[in-house]
């Protein structure tokens, strides 16, 4: 392999391929137009002025797309931080949060670190398929106010931008189709002089870059207990709904992510934002959405690109940007909820071949979801709710049969199934005692033991026929099993 060959080979895509950079560059420009109106609407949940969570927006796309662990994943300030930590900044003040920000980070560097991204795998299909139509649900009820008690002119503009959007990628796909629209619909707006509500109506865009600083807050144990709850909740909530969105994007792309590094760089991203006095965030599924599922994205560069955009937008562009109909964006991420709706699984075809339990999960976590605006109170509960559903189905495999020598001396009861506190309940109850002769012999050779509710469940069959003077043997114990049951048997009862 020749030198030039090797260094082609150690560059990223987007410098060897000239349509992949142009995809990357258009990509991160609509997400940088589309962050704008998100950044200063989360803003104002938080309770702060919308250069904060613009300045979040940059910072945190910027430094993600560096030290995380999911090319092309966006994010930037989002609605379920600014719940989580707007309260603090209204109850204690704006240093608070930042500290709170900035300690958040400092925890996901150590969640990570611990390996919480391996929890990931505990969340079944279902939950995740609830999780992205009910994504999908907040996406498009977050555009319901931007659509009510406004001038006429907005509905046929909003339309017009989801016809383009269908319609403009037939003609080429050079350009992302969200961008011409939001470019045509401005052009048309200003041009015509209509009257709709625009992105300078969101509030003040920043007119300067951010710089560092340490949060104003006394550095005493006072502040640490005051923040420490904020910073754990918004800690497990950015997890949570980045390592989804993560996942969510390996399904769409086909590719790995390292979910540790992306715990770790969000923490570093965090720390980052909230030295520069950002009002820090995480993954935005939604804009992840439009980089990825519309645009085409696949690098870091749209990443990088989208947070530096944003800030050159606002701050060298900032009365163009402000003349964008908020129309046009709200035909942008109505297009994107369409999209990322899973809708073959409300297929009536899908729901009569789906288990029933598979199906309540789906629709609790879209309920909690959408009851609570919290993405990550959605997939707990649905991940609680799947395991009780797999508990209670797989807690009628354990069977026993029972068959009984000739001589009538003897009888053994053969078990199969996983013996684990849901099945091992019902265990007990499948012997008959007080007719069983003086030999007992339980075979445990196609069964598993999972915990100490069932070595107990054990323990006290022993105890039932020793109570009448007959002996009990337990036979065909693998060796996970035959581990646990002679640490634990005898140990679980009062007086030993």
């Amino acid at each position: 392999m020749s030198p030039a060959a090797r260094l082609r080979g150690l560059r990223p895509d987007w410098l060897n391929d000239p349509k992949v950079w142009r995809t990357e560059v258009l990509a991160g420009l609509v997400v940088g137009l589309a962050l704008i109106p998100e950044a200063i609407s989360f803003s104002v949940i938080a309770g702060v002025d919308p250069a904060i969570g613009l300045f979040a927006a940059f910072t945190m796309a910027v430094t993600i797309s560096v030290v995380g662990g999911r090319r092309a994943m966006i994010s930037a300030a989002t609605g379920a931080v600014a719940l989580v930590i707007g309260p603090l900044n209204r109850d204690h003040g704006f240093g608070y949060m930042i500290a709170a920000v900035i300690l958040a980070g400092v925890f996901q560097i150590v969640l990570g670190a611990l390996g919480v991204a391996k929890l990931m795998r505990f969340v079944p299909r279902s939950v995740m398929v609830g999780f992205v139509n009910a994504l999908a649900v907040l996406i498009f009820m977050a555009q319901v106010p931007e659509m009510r008690n406004v001038p006429w002119a907005v509905y046929p503009l909003i339309v017009a931008g989801l016809a383009l959007m269908v319609f403009f990628p037939r003609i080429t796909t050079v350009v992302p189709a969200p961008l011409v629209s939001i470019l045509i619909l401005t052009v048309v707006t200003v041009a015509a002089g209509i009257a709709v509500p625009t992105v300078g109506d969101k509030g003040a865009l920043p007119s300067s870059l951010p710089v560092p600083g340490l949060p104003d807050v006394p550095f005493t144990l006072d502040t640490l207990t005051t923040i420490a709850p904020y910073a754990f909740a918004m800690a497990l909530v950015g997890l949570m709904e980045s390592l989804m969105t993560a996942k969510l994007v390996d399904d769409i792309t086909d590719t790995h992510s390292n979910k540790t590094r992306e715990s770790v760089g969000q923490g570093i991203a965090n720390i980052v934002t909230g030295f520069f006095g950002g009002m820090g965030g995480c993954a935005m599924i939604g804009q992840t959405m439009i980089n990825v599922k519309v645009s085409g994205a696949r690098t870091r560069l749209s990443t990088f690109l989208a947070g530096a955009f944003l800030m050159v937008l606002c701050v060298v562009f900032g009365p163009v940007v402000s003349d964008i109909p908020m129309a046009a964006l709200v035909a942008v991420m109505v297009m994107v909820s369409f999209a990322t709706f899973d809708w073959h699984s409300i297929a009536p075809k899908t729901l009569k071949r789906m288990p029933a339990g598979e199906i309540a999960v789906m629709v609790i976590t879209v309920a909690c979801v959408v009851a609570t605006h919290n993405l990550a109170i959605g997939v707990v509960v649905g991940s609680v709710t799947a395991m009780v559903v797999f508990a209670k189905r797989v807690a009628h495999l354990a069977e026993v049969t029972a068959v009984t020598d000739p001589d009538g001396t003897t009888v053994v009861y053969r078990v199969t199934g996983e013996l684990f506190f849901a099945s091992s309940n019902d265990l007990v109850g499948q012997f008959r005692y007080a007719t069983d002769p003086d030999k007992v012999v339980v075979d445990l050779g196609a069964a598993h033991i999972w915990d100490a509710s069932s070595v107990a469940a054990l323990d006290a069959i022993e105890a039932k026929y020793a109570q009448r003077g007959k002996s009990v043997e337990i036979i065909g114990l693998n060796d996970p099993s035959a581990l646990l049951h002679g640490r634990l048997s005898g140990e679980l009862t009062a007086g030993h």
